[in-house]
């Protein structure tokens, strides 16, 4: 990237993590830093923006500042980080970079290997980069260093061209879970085994996922009103839980084959962390009645936890105006409030939140599509996110 390779004075660095860093101390390299980041890994069959808008965004407000001789005027140092493996594609395990720095990724996390059993610590190998669980434990930040974080994404939903404003304030991130479902059966010839004497994995698998579907959409008839669900608890899963099953494999995968054995991921998000819990718990239990009745076994793995963010209102009062000043700049006229909401999707500000007070920057997109070649952000709405970077920085000087 060659926003990297400027002369903007940036110390630059690639972690034991691989995330990538670019560092500009400012008049007192004793203060708070304020880190600004996302992610540059992205999902499979993706778009262009999802992550590195951020980036090039921060990149781009850091440009200018050089470019007006503005940029040694900063009272703090100021650090982009580009965070390695924020989606989890490959590992079935978010924010591995942001994860690190926070101090917060686990130390087995680097014996978690990919469908081919290639460990993260061999994969970062392949690519002349070598860690330790001693290297990875050295990668935390110390919370008293760091000011705050701050990131720009583009929403990956419809609300922003919905009320047709190009930029909104985050106020939280949903939390999400990540479950992996083995089911196992008998496998068997498909033109023998009569369907009263079968132990099909794969239909149960179906009404499981079928299940799993009335719940998220009808959570009030799942749930018990008890001491974890309150009203406000059902409320609130009622207008934020989404869950999704994303991938689904079985074996032996042969036509005719009963399989014996199928598997199925699960990703469960809402708002409402306690709310968020009853579902898993309802759910697994659901599971296990049902697997029991097919004569089935079932296996739930829990494959990634991450709780509901709240993100600080110092820092998102300040990403409104900057966010208010950058429009102003862009037509020449004040522009109504811009817009306030949540995020379901997961960031690597979740992460961070572990290390320090956080506040993220939403910018429009096409349709509201994401994780998708069709994801598009228009010109003028990438320009608005770096003038709004731009103003947030110029409170810093």
């Amino acid at each position: 990237m060659r926003l990297w390779r400027g002369s903007m004075s940036l110390e630059r660095w690639i972690d034991r993590m691989g995330n990538l860093h670019g560092r500009f101390e400012g008049m007192d390299p004793s203060a708070g830093t304020l880190l600004i980041g996302s992610h540059l890994d992205t999902v499979v069959d993706a778009g262009i923006f999802d992550g590195s808008l951020g980036i090039i965004s921060a990149l781009s407000a850091l440009k200018v500042l050089k470019t007006t001789g503005m940029l040694g005027k900063l009272k703090r140092p100021v650090e982009v980080i580009a965070f390695s493996d924020e989606e989890g594609v490959r590992f079935q395990s978010t924010f591995l970079g942001s994860a690190a720095i926070a101090g917060i990724l686990p130390v087995s996390a680097l014996q978690i290997s990919d469908k081919g059993g290639v460990t993260v610590q061999e994969s970062l190998k392949e690519h002349s980069i070598e860690i330790t669980e001693e290297s990875l434990l050295q990668l935390k930040y110390d919370p008293k260093s760091v000011w705050g974080y701050v990131e720009v994404h583009i929403e990956q939903g419809p609300l922003l061209e919905w009320v047709g404003f190009p930029l909104g304030v985050v106020k939280g991130i949903a939390g999400q879970t990540r479950l992996k479902v083995l089911v196992k059966g008998s496998q068997g010839h498909a033109g023998t085994v009569p369907m009263a004497l079968r132990k099909d994995p794969m239909a149960a698998a179906a009404e499981l996922i079928i299940l799993l579907e009335r719940l998220c959409k009808n959570p009030k008839d799942f749930l018990s009103y008890d001491g974890q669900c309150n009203d406000s608890t059902i409320e609130s899963l009622s207008s934020s839980l989404v869950c999704t099953v994303g991938e689904i494999s079985t074996w032996p995968s042969a036509s005719n084959v009963i399989p014996g054995q199928v598997t199925f991921t699960v990703d469960i998000r809402a708002m409402n962390d306690m709310g968020r819990e009853a579902v898993i718990y309802e759910l697994s239990k659901q599971i296990y009645q049902i697997c029991d009745r097919r004569s089935v076994s079932c296996i739930i793995e829990r494959k990634h936890d991450a709780n509901a963010v709240v993100c600080d209102s110092e820092l998102s009062s300040q990403l409104k105006f900057a966010a208010n000043a950058a429009l102003k700049r862009m037509t020449g006229e004040i522009q109504d409030e811009v817009p306030t909401l949540m995020s379901g999707a997961g960031h690597d500000a979740m992460a961070i939140s572990r290390l320090t007070k956080v506040g993220m920057l939403f910018v429009r997109c096409r349709g509201g599509i994401s994780h998708s070649p069709a994801e598009h952000v228009l010109d003028d709405d990438v320009w608005a996110a770096g003038l709004a970077i731009l103003a947030f920085l110029e409170t810093h000087l």
